[in-house]
């Protein structure tokens, strides 16, 4: 059975406050008719700090999309082995152990992907697998675990990783002055995050069951408009209520399994907002606390689109982890709008290299 490890997470050493967030917005956006509505939102995200990966000072200017691709480039590459390397320190394993490395990321464009860099970079086998995801946003955490997971079914004896690096600052725009790109504005952060699923051995969460669901007719709710600035963040005001009619996909996929989405140990979910974590917390009928890791998670980094779930279940593994055999749903959220969906059961198992 595969095993989800202890994901490594990373976020850059620049920091931006919630107060320093309003007071750019108030200096900024002085005269912006809906400024009132846009400071109570940021204020209701519950976000304190969040870091980036450039000064706010450098944040702010707008360069070109060129200089801003350079930048994710550059600081990925800096970046990202450090965190990899603490991940396979992790589950015990080497780069020759890695089969196939998953890299999930929307907020810059390479080619050949960061996964060709890092085969050649930190000496990862010629033959490693790549895939990397770049148009799932928020969701492809999950997706990248669920991808991890079926690769493991079909090769039992395989181990892969996960990466997920989102610069989330470098798509901020200055022109966008609606009342949802003013909100992101004060919700996204910057962070780095990897993990390895074990095909065999290892402590963390043993996948059992994935699925993928999307709402029909929402695939223009969280989008970008690609323009010759970047990518433009379009975020619908119906957003926020999607937890609704996603509930019942993650109760379908428990109910398959022979398990009450509603009675689990433990809950590792993306923290879009705090509305997506209050509705869900409703609409499942679990308590709040339940949601305990993603919103530590909203709180000190912000919204780190497709890290988040790693960093909720770093979390888990900060508390100790879960008793032996406890169950739990993964579940990442993002465009399509669509929710990636995983079940498990915690296992403290003793490594074995591969």
């Amino acid at each position: 059975m595969a095993t989800l490890c202890r994901p490594a997470v990373s976020v850059p050493e620049y920091v931006i406050t919630m107060e320093e967030t309003l007071e750019l917005a108030r200096s900024r956006h002085a005269d912006h008719p809906q400024l009132p509505l846009a400071l109570r939102l940021i204020e209701n995200t519950g976000v304190l700090t969040r870091h980036i990966v450039q000064p706010i000072e450098e944040t702010l200017k707008h360069p070109g999309f060129e200089d801003r691709n350079r930048v994710y480039g550059n600081e990925a590459k800096a970046r990202v082995p450090a965190v990899v390397q603490r991940a396979l320190d992790d589950a015990e394993l080497l780069t020759t152990d890695i089969d196939v490395i998953i890299y999930v990321s929307c907020t810059g464009f390479m080619m050949p992907s960061m996964t060709a860099w890092l085969i050649n970079a930190m000496d990862f086998s010629s033959d490693t697998r790549q895939i990397p995801i770049a148009q799932l946003g928020c969701a492809a955490g999950g997706a990248a675990v669920n991808r991890a997971h079926d690769f493991c079914t079909a090769y039992p004896e395989a181990n892969a990783l996960i990466v997920a690096c989102e610069f989330c600052s470098l798509c901020y725009q200055p022109t966008d002055l609606g009342v949802g790109s003013l909100l992101c504005n004060g919700l996204f952060g910057d962070g780095i995050a990897a993990a390895v699923v074990r095909g065999r051995g290892g402590t963390g969460i043993t996948l059992e069951r994935n699925a993928s669901y999307l709402i029909p007719k929402t695939e223009d709710w969280i989008m970008y408009d690609v323009r010759a600035t970047g990518f433009h963040f379009l975020l619908d005001k119906r957003v926020p209520a999607t937890m609704e009619p996603l509930a019942p996909a993650l109760h379908n996929l428990a109910r398959q399994h022979g398990w009450n989405a509603s009675d689990l140990d433990f809950y590792i979910i993306h923290a879009g907002g705090p509305r997506i974590l209050d509705d869900l917390s409703k609409f499942l009928e679990v308590p709040p606390e339940a949601f305990r890791f993603s919103r530590a998670t909203l709180t000190e980094y912000g919204n780190i689109a497709s890290a988040v779930v790693l960093d909720a279940l770093r979390r888990l593994f900060d508390e100790g982890g879960a008793e032996e055999s406890a169950r739990g749903m993964l579940a990442g959220f993002g465009p399509g709008i669509t929710a990636e969906m995983s079940l498990g059961r915690w296992t403290n198992a003793t490594n074995e290299t591969t």
